[in-house]
């Protein structure tokens, strides 16, 4: 696998890549308390205000985007100090496993097990359990659906308050909807990327990228199956004026879906989880931005969430592109809009 990465050049690429997203060491915070620690061998940043409170806080899990193969917790720094001072709350930033090192489900794992362990131990941190609430960007914003669809159903720990979904990626079914066609060449993510990011995250390398993107990666009766909720047909006509063609279905290829069957597991692909699971999820934000392939995956989302009865909170960014979020205060520069979403973000959490 490795010699793949390496003859394409990709291993030197994403070491590069790693390089130029690592984020400066800031500075301390005169505001917030911050320690390094591990929760059930998982490196965390945990942000505390360090005012007084009046009671427990709000507790914050975040995982940062990048595509699960980049990111770490320098590069999301600016972004989790803000939400940590702004809402007043105890942010844990999760330094799940990257790939293609680490596959799928490693980083859902990592994930997963910090939000237990934190779970576990609120009052530690001076959290009030029934405010904890999951929130990630991109492939963060995946990574934290998954989470908030698994811990759904369980009964011994404190129930989630709330998701924050900020422009997720939510499946990889098909790579031709509306956003997708209207946004392929949009940066920073082009519609090639999405799916490349997909497939090193599953397999480690990203062989078969042009089948996965002509959709001859999945069986006609699955397609059938799940077209109830990966549709066009769902989204809204205002969404389609930037144009839509209707595409000709490809020939199914076998041995193509024996290598990515499991992009059918929801906790690699949450849109496709059933009603039971989805209707148990708490209030939930999603915020989409209009110049980005990956909208349609938060609207699709959204109406399954309001189908099935779960509160959801949405803001759309119009003038917005994907990865606006991260670019909060980078390099001294910041885009007014990628601001006002996270301020969105900031106001959802004091509301809860």
């Amino acid at each position: 696998q490795g010699r793949i990465l390496e003859k394409t050049g990709l291993c030197s690429q994403i070491t590069f890549g790693r390089y130029v997203r690592q984020g400066r060491k800031l500075g301390l915070d005169p505001k917030l308390f911050i320690q390094d620690l591990q929760f059930n061998e998982v490196p965390v940043r945990v942000y505390q205000p360090k005012a007084t409170s009046d009671g427990p806080r709000r507790g914050i899990l975040f995982f940062h985007g990048g595509g699960w193969v980049f990111g770490s917790l320098d590069t999301y720094e600016k972004v989790c100090r803000y939400l940590s001072r702004e809402s007043d709350s105890v942010v844990v930033s999760v330094q799940y496993r990257l790939a293609p090192e680490h596959k799928y489900p490693a980083a859902y794992e990592d994930c997963l097990s910090a939000t237990l362990h934190f779970l576990q131990h609120l009052q530690h941190y001076g959290v009030d359990p029934a405010r904890v609430t999951v929130c990630g960007d991109s492939a963060g914003g995946n990574l934290a659906a998954a989470v908030s669809q698994t811990l759904a159903g369980r009964s011994d720990l404190p129930r989630l308050r709330a998701q924050i979904l900020i422009y997720p990626g939510l499946q990889a079914l098909d790579f031709n909807l509306p956003s997708y066609q209207q946004n392929r060449g949009v940066p920073l993510l082009f519609r090639e990327r999405a799916a490349f990011f997909a497939l090193l995250y599953l397999n480690g390398d990203a062989l078969h990228m042009q089948e996965v993107l002509d959709g001859s990666h999945i069986p006609p009766d699955m397609r059938l199956k799940y077209r109830k909720w990966v549709s066009p047909d769902n989204i809204p006509e205002e969404f389609k004026v930037r144009g839509v063609k209707p595409l000709r279905p490809t020939d199914f290829i076998a041995e193509v879906y024996e290598t990515v069957k499991r992009f059918c597991e929801p906790n690699l692909c949450p849109l496709l989880a059933e009603d039971s699971v989805v209707h148990q999820l708490p209030e939930s934000f999603i915020l989409t931005c209009e110049y980005d392939v990956l909208r349609d995956d938060g609207l699709l989302y959204k109406k399954r969430l309001e189908d099935n009865g779960v509160p959801v909170t949405w803001y759309h960014l119009e003038d917005g592109f994907h990865g606006i979020i991260s670019l909060y205060d980078y390099c001294g520069f910041s885009f007014p809009s990628g601001k006002r979403g996270l301020d969105r973000v900031v106001n959802f959490l004091k509301s809860l």
